[in-house]
């Protein structure tokens, strides 16, 4: 389903992505791993086009993005969740849902069973939601697009713990029964690793460890060398 192979990538001519390589399958769900400042949130961007790709290929169901404008990459099968959730305040939650939809299983329906706190809000302005009701609308607004890749950018971050709770259940369901293709950039490493099939760390732009997300969660003290920060 995706192959990047050998990605040097940045922001102008400062370079981020050293020499990045790694794939996935159909379906398949991965966390990212890794310090902050390794990459994490630039692999995502670089994937949706808002970075400088200075050397590699980008392969996603066997087209070459690198040169495929920004505004093509929802067209082609992605879909993305920015740490920053950038929902449009000005339009109400169902227009939100509504303004970027594309054909397919996931509608408005669905979404509100998956996030049923959006249907009582429908009618609420985006810049009235809570932020856990903001990355709700977030993830749901994504999944309007019907991706068949969708990329989470640091989804708990910040948020009361029933919300995350909420949030980690959302996406569990979107694994284990619709057989949603994600990318999990997180820096709740067992959460993560328990939301997700395999795992990939990240090191200097570089992916230096890999692993089933399962195996990993029974030898976390292997990862406290990569992500940096104590896991209990």
């Amino acid at each position: 389903m995706l192959i990047v192979e050998n990605v040097f990538a940045g922001y102008g001519e400062a370079t981020v992505l050293d020499d990045c390589s790694f794939s996935m399958q159909e379906g398949e769900s991965l966390a990212l791993l890794g310090r902050n400042g390794v990459g994490k949130s630039t692999l995502l961007m670089t994937l949706m086009g808002h970075t400088q790709v200075h050397r590699g290929s980008i392969r996603c169901f066997g087209e070459n993005l690198v040169d495929v404008p920004t505004y093509l990459r929802s067209s082609k099968g992605l879909g993305w969740v920015p740490q920053e959730r950038e929902i449009f305040a000005s339009l109400t939650v169902e227009e939100n849902l509504s303004v970027t939809a594309l054909p397919g299983k996931w509608d408005l329906r669905r979404i509100y069973q998956l996030f049923p706190g959006l249907k009582e809000r429908r009618k609420n302005w985006g810049n009235e939601l809570s932020g856990g009701e903001q990355q709700m609308l977030a993830i749901g607004r994504a999944l309007m697009l019907n991706p068949r890749l969708l990329l989470l950018d640091e989804p708990l971050e910040g948020l009361a713990p029933v919300i995350v709770d909420e949030l980690c259940d959302a996406i569990a369901h979107m694994v284990e029964k619709e057989g949603q293709a994600l990318i999990l950039v997180e820096q709740h490493v067992e959460q993560a690793l328990s939301l997700t099939n395999r795992c990939l760390v990240l090191e200097r732009g570089s992916v230096v460890h890999a692993a089933e997300s399962k195996t990993q969660l029974q030898d976390l003290p292997l990862l406290d060398k990569w992500v940096g920060v104590r896991l209990h």
